[in-house]
């Protein structure tokens, strides 16, 4: 009659196993289907941003009848030398710097009027330019240095 009892307790713990490790099986199947629509979701907008990158990089574009030559990404970029000439000659100057620059030496360096605030303005936006496109970095503070 032991033998019953031990058999029936034994079959009873083991139900009870089972039922625990049906759970926790239903717990990890709903887990891995969740992980999945998060990794379709993130494949989608990786692939979103690709096609967004793709869409905003720079055309030749025309103004008033006229080619405009593009400042092309540092990454597209062979070297220096797609750039166009006075962005080159900002590059040196900044390159040539020992340490970050402000928009007032670059413009001294070129030979534009610093003492007049909007003779530097267009300079200010070629060289944020050139930041934005991965040529230069610029700081917080406003003044920029050279990327390696």
């Amino acid at each position: 009659m032991q033998e019953r009892q031990w058999i029936t307790a034994r079959r009873s713990e083991l139900d009870a196993l089972a039922e625990q490790l049906t759970k926790q099986l239903q717990e990890v199947q709903v887990e891995r289907d969740e992980v999945a629509i998060a990794e379709r979701v993130l494949n989608r907008l990786a692939e979103q941003v690709q096609a967004d990158a793709e869409a905003v990089a720079p055309v030749a574009a025309q103004v008033a009848g006229r080619a405009v030559l593009p400042i092309p990404h540092r990454s597209d970029a062979a070297d220096k030398s797609a750039l166009p000439g006075d962005y080159r000659k900002i590059l040196a100057i900044v390159r040539e710097a020992d340490g970050p620059v402000q928009v007032r030496a670059v413009g001294e360096r070129l030979g534009l009027d610093a003492s007049v605030r909007g003779k530097l303005e267009p300079l200010r936006a070629k060289m944020t330019k050139l930041a934005d496109r991965g040529w230069l970095h610029k700081r917080p503070d406003g003044r920029f240095t050279a990327r390696p």
